[in-house]
C-alpha cells in the first residue's frame, strides 16, 4: 500500500499512536523521527512487520506523564524510510497518509498505546492536491516574508513561489515553531486551502506581535 493508492478500506481500524507535541503529520508530509525509547522501538518493529502505519498525535492537558491525554485528531503515516544506528536507535521517515479521529483506546498488552482510528471524516486526504489551486499563495508568501524579515531569516523565494501549494503549506506548517495548540489547528484545518488560510493568520499574528501589536492567540 502506498500513500497515493490508499483508500479507507486499506487503512487499519486499529493503529499504534506516538504522542509527540509539535510533531505535525499532514497528508503527504514527510516526518523524520529518531526513535530510542524501548516502547517505541517495539512499536516500529511491530509496524514494520505489518502495515507500517503509525499515528502521530499531540497531547492535551490531563492524564499523567506516562499516559497523557491525547488530542482528538492525529495524522497517520506510513514508514517509508528505515535505518538502524550502531547504538540501536531507529531513524525512520513517516509519509502522511490520512488524518484520523481518535476512537477508544485499546487495553493492549503492548508497551505502546493503540487506538481505534476513524478515517472517514478525512477521506479527501487520500486525493492529492484536491483543492490546492484555491489557496491564496500571494497572501501566504506576503505573511511569510514579514515573519522571516522580523527574525532575520530568509528562504529560497523562487522555490516557494513555484512549489506545489500543498507541499509548501505542509512544509511550513511542520517546520515553523508554532505552539502545540496552533499546530493542532493547522492539522485539523479541513482542506489545503483552509490550512493555508490558518497558516497565513498565524504568520500575521506572529509578525504583529514582533511590533508590539500582539493579536489574540488562535483558539
Amino acid at each position: 500500500m502506498s500513500a497515493s493508492r490508499a483508500s479507507p478500506i486499506d487503512l487499519p481500524g486499529v493503529i499504534p499512536v506516538f504522542p509527540l507535541d509539535s510533531a505535525l503529520l499532514p497528508p503527504r508530509g514527510l516526518l523524520p523521527l529518531n526513535i530510542f525509547e524501548p516502547r517505541y522501538l517495539n512499536m516500529v518493529d511491530d509496524a514494520m512487520a505489518g502495515d507500517r502505519i503509525i499515528g502521530m498525535v499531540q497531547t492535551r492537558p490531563g492524564g499523567d506523564r506516562e499516559r497523557p491525554s491525547l488530542a482528538p485528531v492525529g495524522g497517520a503515516g506510513r514508514i517509508t524510510s528505515f535505518a538502524e544506528t550502531p547504538d540501536g536507535r531507529y531513524l525512520i521517515t513517516l509519509t502522511g497518509v490520512c488524518r484520523f479521529r481518535l476512537g477508544p483506546e485499546l487495553s493492549a498488552p503492548t508497551p505502546y498505546r493503540q487506538v481505534r482510528a476513524d478515517f472517514s471524516p478525512y477521506v479527501h486526504d487520500l486525493t492529492p492536491g484536491e483543492d490546492e489551486q484555491l489557496a491564496d499563495r500571494d497572501s501566504l508568501l506576503d505573511a511569510l516574508r514579514r515573519y522571516l524579515i522580523r527574525r532575520g531569516m530568509d528562504i529560497d523565494w523562487r522555490t516557494a513561489a513555484e512549489a506545489p501549494m500543498e507541499a509548501l503549506v505542509n512544509s511550513l506548517a511542520m517546520a515553523l515553531p508554532f505552539q502545540p495548540l496552533e499546530k493542532q489547528a493547522l492539522l485539523e484545518a479541513l482542506t489545503v486551502t483552509d490550512r493555508a488560510d490558518t497558516l497565513t493568520i498565524l504568520l500575521n499574528i506572529e509578525a504583529a506581535g514582533e511590533d508590539g501589536d500582539a493579536l489574540p492567540p488562535l483558539q
